[in-house]
């Protein structure tokens, strides 16, 4: 007679499904473009995680709680695709621990900040959780968010918004070019990256969530993914 551990042995793997994900960057402090580069070359080197494509960075004014303060550091922001089998907050970690070993603080909500990644879609998941909202609840009044998420799909959607082309038609500002940008995703880099990368990111994980929960102590909504900007 087969014991119930022999069976559980036997049964097949439940292949875990690869959804695409749509993972908004933005930097306003340091070397913006090479924080946003060394990102997407730390997601790529995230076991687990395979970027598809990553826009060129544009520049956007500085979002604050009063509104746009162009007094502020002008940000660089990008869109970066990628595919996973992680879950969302599985990804979200990931996310976090990318912000914390590039120097992220939390110490104002839509304050300035060295990197931020902000989960916008994961396939057509909805979510509503303490730590994360699906698809994400601001991005279709950002176009900071939508014009480089065009960049690298002219067909996406986001959730029940609609088409993205289509929001962003709707919305009365604009991002700026960036002279000579060109795309973020480099193979090279998210190489040598490699496990180190990986690794790093990693080991700040546990220190990254101890700063949201630490923001949240003070303002709940600043641990929110997808909320900063």
């Amino acid at each position: 007679m087969s014991t119930p551990a022999a069976a559980a042995a036997d049964a097949p793997a439940v292949e875990t499904p690869v959804r695409r994900g749509v993972v908004a960057l933005g930097s306003n402090l340091g070397d913006r473009d090479e924080l946003l580069r060394d990102a997407v070359a730390a997601l790529a080197a995230t076991p687990g995680v395979t970027v598809t494509a990553a826009s060129s960075p544009v520049s956007s004014v500085a979002v604050t709680l009063d509104g746009p303060d162009e007094s502020k550091p002008t940000y660089l922001n990008a869109v970066a695709l990628v595919e996973t089998a992680l879950d969302a907050h599985e990804l979200l970690d990931v996310l976090l621990a990318v912000e914390h070993a590039h120097g992220r603080v939390r110490a104002e909500r839509w304050g300035d900040r060295t990197l931020d990644l902000d989960l916008v879609v994961l396939g057509d998941l909805e979510l509503d959780t303490e730590r994360l909202t699906l698809p994400h609840p601001r991005a279709a009044e950002r176009a900071f968010v939508l014009e480089p998420w065009l960049q690298v799909d002219e067909e996406a959607r986001l959730g029940s918004r609609g088409r993205v082309a289509d929001l962003l038609a709707g919305l009365p500002d604009r991002t700026r070019p960036v002279p000579g940008a060109t795309g973020l995703l480099e193979p090279a880099r998210a190489s040598s990256a490699g496990a180190a990368g990986a690794d790093d990111a990693a080991a700040g994980g546990a220190v990254a969530g101890d700063d949201v929960a630490a923001a949240a102590a003070g303002d709940p909504a600043a641990a929110r993914a997808g909320g900063a900007s």
